[in-house]
């Protein structure tokens, strides 16, 4: 991410981040992921590979200097650094990322596909329409697939709140899992469109409405669920105010949550009077779900 932003920095008209790591290994977490296209293994690199467009060759030294003093600017190691030049038709490159995204099957019956693949649903099947290539949460990274199959297991009917929409994923997921009012929030104006973009793609704008803004104003009524993929900070500021417009014993869906931060979220769901009911991990990233007290 951090050189991507930097050859944003330096000219490109676009980026893209090709890593091996970003789709789970298909052994590792076979009970949850029946569906995956293995041959999407063949065209990807072993190692990170980040690719960036530019319009004029005169970026190329910019991006070269950039690359030098690149390991001094990050915290990390960054790798080898190779830079790799090579000459494309525009159309080519417009088209081309879309060779590494396949239909991904998440928990038991949710399947997130881009617009141009065409996928036969299985029996019970919960098609989500979701074009990758936004600055939103698109189903692959771990934390959208945690709080995913969260709430798959532990929706129990009512209306949901999405804290922190982005792409309005989890917003179209708790709609298809039987939600009849989804409430999606969040502060960027840019998420909203693409959230509301979304939502009309996946033909749910009579059940989800999209507002920019926080938790302070009046929502109309209370939730069965609150879902928020954020981070751990974001998150613990946020639980008394989610907290207010939940029913009694309704749920809320956390992650984003970095493992070393997990004690620190569970102990403050635990001072607002929430009982755990489930964690689950993947990679270095955690996700909970816990039950507001009745009283």
């Amino acid at each position: 991410d951090a050189v991507s932003e930097l050859l944003m920095r330096c000219g490109a008209h676009g980026t893209q981040i090709i890593d091996r790591s970003d789709i789970p290994d298909a052994q590792q977490i076979a009970d949850t992921w029946a569906l995956m296209d293995e041959s999407v293994f063949d065209h990807m690199p072993a190692d990170v590979w980040v690719r960036a467009w530019f319009s004029s060759p005169t970026h190329i030294e910019n991006v070269r200097a950039m690359l030098l003093t690149l390991p001094d600017a990050l915290a990390f190691d960054a790798g080898a650094l190779t830079l790799t030049v090579d000459n494309v038709r525009e159309e080519d490159w417009a088209e081309s990322w879309k060779q590494y995204y396949k239909p991904l099957r998440i928990g038991k019956n949710l399947v997130v596909k881009p617009g141009w693949e065409a996928y036969q649903p299985q029996p019970g099947d919960k098609v989500i329409e979701l074009d990758p290539g936004m600055a939103f949460g698109t189903g692959t990274h771990e934390t959208t697939r945690l709080c995913m199959e969260l709430m798959e297991q532990w929706y129990e009917g009512g209306d949901v709140l999405d804290v922190g929409t982005g792409s309005g994923i989890l917003a179209v997921t708790a709609a298809l899992l039987g939600a009849p009012r989804v409430l999606a929030v969040d502060i960027d104006p840019v998420a909203v469109r693409v959230a509301q973009e979304n939502v009309g793609i996946n033909g749910l704008n009579d059940r989800i409405q999209v507002r920019q803004g926080d938790l302070v104003n009046d929502l109309g009524g209370t939730f069965g669920l609150a879902c928020a993929n954020i981070l751990a900070d974001v998150i613990i500021a946020l639980i008394p105010q989610v907290k207010q417009h939940l029913a009694p014993g309704a749920v809320f869906v956390c992650s984003g949550i970095i493992l070393e931060r997990e004690d620190d979220v569970l102990y403050a769901l635990e001072r607002a009077g929430f009982a755990l009911l489930e964690a689950r991990h993947l990679g270095a990233w955690t996700a909970l779900a816990a039950r507001k007290g009745e009283g």
